[in-house]
């Protein structure tokens, strides 16, 4: 990667993308107009080629210095002193892109369960729109883990040359029917909340708790919870595990909504980068960029195979893994391997 000199300030923006063209869909539905939410860190360079671009994970939001501290920021790898940083919300997510809660331009009042169905197709062509309406003519790096992961290869395609190098965490080509069926019980959890069908943001909120602590058992690996939450005396009830979920559950309903979670988790299923296309490995081979996957060992979700199986069937692929008890979220919390990772793939380019 080409660094530039530091910059003497860095600056950071929280802005708000609006596209007044139809979005069309793959469901064939469409959306007559949509918002992006983005934040941006650092100043581009004088040929702009220092663009690092971020696509958040399933409940995440445009602001990747903070949920992403251990990557983003001064004095770490991604530093807005040398890079032009940018992180924007997804649509169907409820940190201020166009989601369930916003108002229908054809009914004039919020969409609620009209909501149409998104796909991660759908999602990377949405940031393509922010992308033009930006000027930017080449990015540098992308970058996403899980759910942005899978954004990311859609959007992968989409630029071709555009795209220098393509980072995905802990992602996939094809949402597996292992992820699919964890995502249903959560839909199911939610759809067994009384106030579901309610139009009113606080639908579904019980039945969000317990969808998240479904989640994640899948997040992490039974060692790491026996590391972390095993009890020191014995008991018959009252157990740390248990609580921890509950928490956990409780913690996530404060800043989500079961609408969003219900639409995202639906476009995590629909994601199949061979569809409309020849195959799983002709769709991974029209990608240009060099594109490095990152495993985690002991990650439940997305198997570190489903990594290694992009690598192997892009054009110019790398594989790493992550070592760690922590699951498949140890691609937000592991940042020292992650760096050493990150800083190995950029030597060799």
């Amino acid at each position: 990667m080409n660094l530039k000199t530091p910059f003497e300030s860095i600056s950071m923006t929280k802005e708000s993308f609006h596209s007044h063209l139809p979005l069309p869909l793959e469901s064939g539905e469409h959306l007559p107009e949509f918002n992006l939410a983005y934040t941006t860190y650092g100043s581009l360079n004088t040929d702009r080629s220092n663009v690092i671009w971020v696509i958040h994970a399933l409940t995440g939001d445009s602001n990747v210095a903070e949920w992403w501290s251990g990557l983003v920021g001064q004095g770490k790898f991604f530093d807005p002193s040398s890079y032009f940083i940018i992180c924007a919300n997804l649509i169907g997510s409820c940190y201020g892109s166009t989601n369930p809660f916003s108002i229908n331009p054809n009914s004039s009042a919020p969409y609620y369960y009209d909501f149409p169905a998104l796909t991660t197709r759908d999602q990377a062509i949405a940031l393509e729109r922010l992308r033009v309406h930006l000027q930017l003519e080449q990015i540098d790096t992308l970058i996403g883990g899980s759910l942005g992961g899978q954004v990311g290869l859609e959007w992968s395609i989409i630029l071709g040359d555009r795209l220098a190098h393509a980072v995905i965490l802990a992602s996939t080509a094809k949402s597996t029917p292992w992820v699919i069926g964890f995502n249903e019980t959560q839909r199911m959890a939610i759809e067994s909340d009384c106030t579901w069908g309610q139009k009113d943001e606080n639908a579904g909120k019980k039945g969000l708790e317990t969808a998240r602590a479904i989640a994640m058992l899948s997040y992490r690996h039974p060692e790491d919870l026996t590391k972390k939450q095993s009890d020191t005396e014995s008991k018959l009830d009252n157990f740390r595990a248990a609580s921890y979920l509950r928490y956990q559950g409780e913690k996530l309903t404060k800043r989500f909504n079961a609408l969003s979670y219900w639409n995202l988790s639906k476009s995590m299923d629909s994601h199949d980068l061979s569809r409309a296309r020849e195959s799983l490995p002709a769709a991974l081979g029209g990608i240009k960029a060099k594109v490095l996957t990152v495993g985690v060992n002991s990650d439940l979700l997305f198997l570190a195979s489903e990594s290694q199986f992009i690598a192997k069937n892009v054009k110019n692929g790398s594989y790493q893994e992550i070592n760690s008890l922590a699951g498949h979220d140890a691609f937000l919390i592991e940042f020292e391997q992650l760096s050493l990772i990150l800083e190995s793939f950029y030597q060799e380019s």
